[in-house]
């Protein structure tokens, strides 16, 4: 499998992508991404670089987006001062679910984190997603807090507030051939 950076081309896979996953967390009971993504905000990050296809042959396996920017009010001033890999829309196409493709994209996107100089490998998880959450764990991350307050709409609860993270560090082994330019170094803050 290889990695690449995704293409405006890949919007509606990315949109569909997310359909699925949206249906497939519904089954299990959760109401995680229910809210159609607005496809404007979707382009916009591919656009910025930060959107991440994997590929099986002609089939996309799986996505990540990695950005140097945290969603507002989540992480703390000291916190914004350690460089930092934020990781969101991590999604593996059903059709690949049970590979560990999101471990070893989590692999790989420590490996990136590490190479542009980010001391942490960050994310913030859908706070009623106790498996997720699990999920997380398992791949080495730790757990920093929830977050339940102050979120896009009129400040009101936040549905993707569950914190951690892990130290960015080389990848012994994610198994993708990188096909993606370097990562642009972390500037000092």
């Amino acid at each position: 499998m290889i990695i690449e950076a995704a293409t405006p081309d890949d919007l509606a896979t990315l949109l569909a992508f997310r359909v699925e996953a949206a249906a497939w967390l519904s089954e299990l009971g959760s109401d995680q991404w229910r809210r159609p993504y607005p496809a404007d905000r979707l382009l916009a990050t591919i656009e910025a670089g930060t959107v991440f296809m994997v590929r099986a042959g002609d089939v996309t396996a799986a996505t990540i987006t990695l950005t140097s920017d945290a969603e507002e009010g989540l992480w703390s001033a000291e916190e914004l001062a350690e460089p930092s890999v934020f990781v969101n829309k991590l999604t593996v196409a059903r059709t690949h679910a049970g590979l560990d493709l999101g471990g070893r994209l989590l692999d790989w996107a420590g490996d990136r984190a590490h190479r542009s100089g980010a001391s942490w490998l960050r994310l913030d998880a859908w706070t009623t997603n106790t498996e997720l959450h699990r999920y997380y764990l398992r791949h080495g991350f730790e757990y920093v807090r929830t977050v339940r307050e102050g979120g896009a709409v009129n400040g009101g609860p936040r549905v993707s507030g569950w914190l951690a993270q892990r130290p960015a560090r080389p990848a012994a082994s994610h198994g993708l051939l990188d096909r993606t330019a370097d990562p642009k170094p972390m500037s000092a803050t």
